[in-house]
């Protein structure tokens, strides 16, 4: 489970924000609330912001801390970071490092662990793990080459040399089988994600139907049946090919390597309709998938990671849930991972998103609702809380964020006076 996750000077955010996924004060909403360890942490979290004000730049900032723990194995040595990009409108911060950090539980134990870096090289690098009250200092990095081990230095010191300066020592020392790093690298590899609105489906987005699972079909067929889609079933049909030597080169996505070959997964699905004609008869008609609206190819494709989520504990981020889906649907996934029954594995939901009917007190708690702003003047985001606010438990806050109580809508000006301009 993710407690909150910081960033400093990559693309808009100069300073250091935090996004917080401990509850706040307030006794609403609590099955909105994991309870935990002593720790009490939110379920799902919305962020809200004009257009360019750092609402994706904070997906981008989770998503590259996350790709770069699971792909420091796989860089070569001189290999650059090209989607890590600093806060570029300061002479200072264009040359200093981007900074990320992680504070989770992973496998029942808390975890802090930090990064910074440039495209080129990681700087400082420190992953504290919290078996009591206090923290053990699993180890720490600074300079990039300087190290420090409080435990285990026979065992960590000869690591040392097998990692390079673009690399993570989280992810090296793990590759090398240094079992106090493996849950908190395997937290990273495997229980958050983030998903960029599901805009460009892939095969790859919908292979975990390949295996015909009855469980999973049932699921995405419930899932679109509350979406008033109705789907009577779901036909797949599921290969992988040989890619030949031009296809490899082109680096058609996606790509699946088994036994050192490379192939290529390709899955036909369609969807079975039952339409009933003027004289009350019914009819069964198949549908490519490809040929359904783009909120059924959206939900579809979301259903095996919102099954996942609900049986084993995930982090799920996306950038602008809405997209293709009713604001009603949309409520009803926040639901899903808010209600302890259907959520019984604590999973976790933030979402990027413009849609304002969800900014409703008796969904969403005042702690779960965050706002981003840029400064017009110095191009600077900022990420801060509604409970940052002196807010009322029933205030009509989809009212007060339109009216601008809350900041972090744009001012766009009148249409007459643009017609004014010369």
């Amino acid at each position: 489970m993710l407690i909150e996750f910081s960033v400093k000077n990559f693309l808009s955010f100069k300073e250091k924000v935090t996004l917080s996924m401990e509850k706040g004060t307030g006794d609403e909403n609590l099955d909105n609330v994991i309870s935990k360890d002593g720790l009490d942490l939110l379920k799902t979290a919305a962020i809200y912001g004009a257009n360019a004000s750092g609402k994706s730049n904070l997906f981008k900032a989770f998503t590259c801390a996350i790709l770069m723990v699971r792909n420091s194995n796989l860089i070569s040595v001189g290999g650059k970071w090209n989607f890590l990009k600093p806060f570029l409108f300061d002479e200072t911060s264009k040359n200093n490092p981007s900074e990320f950090e992680f504070i989770f539980i992973a496998n029942d134990v808390k975890y802090r662990y930090f990064f910074s870096a440039d495209a080129d090289r990681i700087y400082d690098e420190v992953l504290d793990a919290y078996y009591t009250q206090k923290p053990t200092n699993i180890f720490t990095r600074t300079k990039t080459d300087i190290y420090e081990f409080n435990s285990d230095k026979n065992k960590l010191v000869p690591l040392k040399s097998k990692n390079t300066e673009n690399k993570l020592f989280l992810s090296t020392a793990t590759n090398w089988n240094y079992e106090k790093t493996k849950d908190a690298y395997l937290w990273f590899s495997s229980a958050i994600d983030t998903y960029d609105a599901f805009n460009n489906i892939s095969d790859q987005d919908l292979k975990e139907y390949s295996s015909n699972d009855k469980n999973l079909k049932g699921f995405a067929l419930k899932l679109l049946k509350e979406a008033d889609i109705l789907i009577k079933d779901i036909h797949v049909d599921y290969e992988e090919k040989d890619m030949d030597s031009t296809m490899i080169n082109m680096l058609i996505p996606p790509l699946v390597r088994t036994n050192g070959t490379f192939k290529m997964s390709n899955v036909n699905i369609e969807l079975e309709h039952e339409i009933v004609d003027e004289n009350n008869n019914s009819h069964n008609y198949k549908l490519n998938f490809s040929d359904e609206s783009s909120g059924t190819r959206v939900l579809f494709a979301l259903a095996p990671f919102l099954k996942k989520s609900f049986e084993s504990t995930k982090i799920i981020i996306i950038d602008e849930l809405e997209k293709s889906m009713h604001p009603a649907l949309v409520e009803f996934i926040i639901k899903l991972f808010n209600n302890k029954e259907i959520n019984k594995a604590n999973s976790q939901l933030i979402f990027m998103t413009h849609a304002t009917n969800l900014l409703n007190l008796d969904l969403l708690r005042r702690d779960q609702i965050w706002f981003t702003e840029k400064n017009s003047k110095t191009g600077i985001s900022d990420l801060y809380p509604l409970d940052s606010f002196p807010v009322r438990k029933d205030e009509n806050i989809q009212k007060g964020y339109i009216n601008g109580r809350y900041g972090a809508i744009p001012f766009i000006r009148d249409v007459d006076l643009w017609l004014e301009d010369k």
